[in-house]
């Protein structure tokens, strides 16, 4: 057997070194390490060719879209956007034809007022960059930074100009603000600052149906009694500094800062303008100092271009909630079909109803129907005649409420735990207002026709002043003012002693009463959509679709509880006793209804708000030009908010209900009137007829009471009010207005008595 030898180490020969253990093994993966950095270096190099190749790609793309931003050519793309009524037919409504009421200005016929205005405000780096301002992108990035929140906005007037065209041709895509960019960068090579600037002039929406610079100086400072120009006249040349910068400030929002709707907030954005128009040696000092005295345009003044519609008020409040959604070259380029909220039976009714009752009289009225279970505006009536008087009375026009404001300070009473058995005291009251600087609040009834020992059902059946300034001051004006806003109006309340009687510095419009008043018809919900007016506000878009008929939006609902369901059931309750026995009898139907009446200090506004189970109608009757007495128009007698508003309520809802018979015979059995409110009194005596001159005279009408009324609430365990009332602390105004009618001013509130009925409230 071979004996084996074990193996001899050998040393290492001199000057050299012996291998490290696992060396072999590092020397095998040294070669893959170089093979994954070489093929990261070539992705590298694809990756930059790739970008370089779609940066050209798309500059030469968007090369080939310059000519299809031209005015003319995006003027002779557009397609009309229509407005669609809320039936099975479809009926169309308005034709939003933006290109027939916009007049296409060249650069020489636009004054440098307005160019520099717009410069001013909208981009002061207009000549230095070159479509992209990047110091304008991080100082707008440091600026939301800071403020938590979008504050500044970034976009250059070159940028503006091609996102509006683009939206006109309906071409944006995902990669829109990539392609904006983009678009604004080539045009500046290609395109003078002179053009962009005329061409972006051209496109704009200014509001009030003004499409474009040059129907914008027409519509609010051409002569309203104009109506056919010369066709080579360009108002646009003749701007006057205040001029310029009022249109240049109303850019960004051209509703919130139209000068008819918000004159306050459009003169501090013109003020604004012309101040930064003079920081940058725009004007001189004596132009400024002249130009910020100037007024802004007034309701009277402006001369809107008529709308090709059938319903003008309400397609024109629609329109600038489009645009203000979807852009001005969208909405009047972009062949849109939206269908709105409008019935046109009901719409019908309302304006017959005004008709008739106001035929022989030179009064207005203003009504908006909401459809309580969807917060959806049914019919608006804005006005008599668009064409003469385009002023929308419905949303803008804010009146003094009066005693319709009062169920707002009854249901805060609900909520802090009095009750319909409540006991006050109706008597004069001659209240201090705290830091009013020895000012006083005098409080009378009507005719001083006090009630003594009263409850609050029997207050708010009768309409009770001194019993509402009271609960009012007692309860904290603030407190009010924040329960109106939750319900949805969206005007300021001022927290003076007087509001307590629907005294307010600024009024409110129909649109909000109505839809303040749905929150009480719906539950104590307060009901909007995805499409509102405003957040959470009422309602007029159903759905919007692209001209081949693809869904772009469509409304979803959403309602918001505001108001305890318990303290709800009883303030409908209670309102139901105005109807029935109190000072709106003339409103009374033959099913369940509630509602209020409303009369400002010496007849100046009359109101009724109301509800019944489907729908919430807010009427308002007086002058809408000015405040005048109504202190003969109701056939030789005052009228007030029992009269003509209580029965134009009626006839839209009588018409109302015709209407759900017609449409759904037998499908529900209506909810009769209560045959008394939770507390009962004495109705008025007085046969209650209305006059000749108010249309079709009409003996009062009477409740059929054929069912049980609806179960009344337990009342509560109340606290005990105090007859001298002082505010609580911390929630008294800091020197409020005296009086104690429509105003901010001395005197006594008129009452609302029914027709024929002397009122006492």
């Amino acid at each position: 057997m071979q004996e084996t030898t074990p193996p001899t180490a050998l040393r290492p020969v001199a000057g050299t070194a012996a291998p490290l253990p696992g060396a072999g093994r590092g020397a095998r993966t040294a070669k893959p390490k170089v093979k994954k950095l070489r093929l990261a270096l070539v992705l590298a190099g694809l990756l930059v060719l790739a970008v370089i190749s779609t940066i050209f790609g798309m500059m030469m793309a968007v090369a080939s879209e310059l000519p299809a931003l031209e005015n003319n050519a995006e003027f002779r793309a557009a397609r009309n956007s229509t407005l669609i009524a809320d039936d099975k037919a479809g009926t169309q409504i308005a034709k939003l034809t933006g290109n027939q009421n916009r007049i296409l200005v060249g650069e020489d016929e636009i004054s440098p007022n307005i160019k520099n205005a717009v410069i001013a405000i909208e981009d002061r780096r207009f000549y230095e960059h070159k479509g992209v301002d990047y110091k304008g992108i991080a100082r707008a990035v440091v600026a939301d930074v800071i403020h938590r929140g979008a504050r500044q906005g970034a976009s250059t007037i070159t940028q503006q100009f091609v996102k509006n065209a683009l939206a006109a041709q309906g071409n944006r895509t995902v990669f829109e603000k990539l392609r904006e960019a983009a678009l604004a960068y080539h045009l500046e090579r290609k395109w003078s600052k002179q053009k962009i600037l005329t061409e972006y002039l051209n496109t704009i929406y200014f509001g009030n149906g003004a499409y474009g610079i040059e129907s914008a100086m027409r519509t609010y400072f051409g002569d309203p009694r104009r109506t056919k120009y010369d066709p080579n006249y360009r108002a646009a040349r003749f701007a006057t500094p205040a001029q310029a910068a009022l249109l240049a400030g109303m850019i960004a929002s051209p509703s919130g800062y139209d000068p008819v709707q918000n004159p306050a907030a459009a003169r501090e954005r013109r003020d604004l303008v012309l101040q930064r128009m003079l920081q940058q040696h725009m004007i001189t000092p004596t132009q400024y100092a002249e130009s910020v005295k100037e007024a802004v345009p007034s309701q009277a003044s402006i001369n809107p271009p008529k709308p090709e519609s059938s319903e003008p008020y309400f397609s024109s409040w629609v329109t600038q909630q489009l645009v203000d959604r979807y852009g001005s070259g969208r909405v009047f380029g972009g062949g849109l079909r939206i269908r709105t909220t409008l019935d046109p039976k009901l719409q019908a009714a309302a304006e017959d109803a005004i008709r008739n009752r106001l035929t022989g009289t030179a009064l207005s009225a203003s009504l908006v129907m909401i459809e309580n279970r969807t917060g959806e505006v049914k019919a608006m009536v804005g006005g008599s005649d668009f064409q003469k008087k385009p002023f929308n009375l419905a949303t803008n026009g804010h009146r003094q409420p009066g005693s319709a404001f009062k169920p707002f300070i009854l249901i805060k009473a609900l909520e802090e735990g009095y009750g319909p058995g409540s006991p006050f005291n109706s008597q004069p009251l001659d209240i201090e207002v705290p830091h009013g600087n020895g000012e006083h609040f005098i409080v009378h009834n009507y005719n001083d026709s006090y009630a003594g020992p009263t409850s609050l059902a029997s207050a708010t059946a009768q309409s009770d002043n001194s019993v509402f300034a009271q609960l009012g001051i007692r309860l904290g004006t603030r407190r009010i003012a924040r329960l109106a806003e939750r319900m949805g109006i969206r005007t300021p309340i001022s927290t003076n002693y007087a509001m307590t009687l629907g005294g307010l510095r600024i009024g409110v419009s129909p649109l909000e009463m109505a839809y303040a008043y749905s929150t009480i018809a719906n539950g104590g919900k307060r009901v909007s959509g995805t499409l509102a007016s405003s957040r959470m506000g009422p309602v007029a878009i159903e759905s919007v679709r692209s001209p081949d008929g693809r869904t772009i939006d469509e409304n979803k609902r959403r309602s918001q509880l505001v108001i305890p369901r318990a303290v709800d059931e009883e303030a409908k309750q209670l309102l139901a006793g105005v109807i029935q026995h109190g000072t709106g009898t003339a409103a009374r139907l033959p099913e369940f209804a509630a509602g209020k009446t409303g009369t400002t200090e010496n007849y100046g506004d009359a109101w009724f708000v109301g509800f019944d189970d489907q729908y919430t109608v807010a009427v308002w009757v007086g002058y809408p030009d000015k405040l005048k007495p109504m202190l003969t128009e109701f056939g030789g007698k005052p009228v007030a908010g029992g009269t003509f508003p209580a029965l134009i309520w009626r006839d839209v809802m009588m018409a109302s209900i015709a209407l759900r018979e017609e449409r759904h015979p037998g499908a529900s059995e209506p909810l009769q009137a209560p045959t008394q409110a939770t507390a009962p009194v004495p109705a008025p005596t007085e046969t209650q007829q209305a006059p000749a001159g108010g249309g079709s005279t009409e003996t009062q009408p009477r409740a059929q009471q054929t069912q049980q009324p609806r179960p009344q609430p337990q009342p509560r365990p109340q606290p005990q009010p105090r007859p001298q009332p002082r505010p609580p602390a911390g929630d008294a105004p800091g020197g409020g207005q005296g009086g104690t009618g429509g105003g901010d001013t001395g005197g006594t509130a008129p009452g609302d008595g029914g027709p024929g009925a002397p009122p006492s409230g």
